[in-house]
C-alpha cells in the first residue's frame, strides 16, 4: 500500500479578464434584481411604510433616477398599483450598459490557444 502525498495538480483559475467579467455580471445582476423588485413591489401596491419595502424602493431609486424623464409618462396608476415605466426603461438601459461593458472586457481577454 502506497501513501500518496498532497496532489500537485491545481485547478485552473480564471484569467484576469474572465474574473473581471464575472464581477461585472454580478454587480449588474444586483442592480437588475433591485429594479425588478421595485417593479414588482410597486405593481403589487406594497406598503411603503414597511422598512424592507422602503429600503428596496430607496436603494433602487439610485439606479432608476438616471432614466427618469426619458419618456413622457413615467408611471401608470390604477387602483393603488403603479406600473413603473421608468423602472422598465432603467432595466433595459442597465442591461444594454452591461452588454457594452462585457463587450469592452472581451476585447482585452486573451484566450488560450
Amino acid at each position: 500500500m502506497t501513501l500518496k502525498g498532497p496532489s500537485t495538480a491545481t485547478e485552473p483559475r480564471p484569467s484576469g479578464g474572465e474574473f473581471a467579467r464575472r464581477i461585472v455580471v454580478l454587480l449588474f445582476g444586483i442592480v437588475q434584481v433591485l429594479i425588478a423588485l421595485r417593479f414588482v413591489l410597486l405593481l403589487l401596491d406594497a406598503r411603503e411604510a414597511n422598512s424592507i419595502v422602503k429600503g428596496i424602493l430607496d436603494l433602487s431609486q439610485i439606479f432608476v433616477a438616471p432614466f427618469d424623464g426619458i419618456l413622457r409618462t413615467d408611471a401608470l396608476h390604477a387602483s393603488g398599483s403603479t406600473l413603473d415605466i421608468t423602472a422598465i426603461v432603467a432595466f433595459v438601459g442597465w442591461t444594454v450598459i452591461e452588454a457594452i461593458v462585457i463587450a469592452a472586457l472581451n476585447i482585452f481577454r486573451r484566450e488560450p490557444g
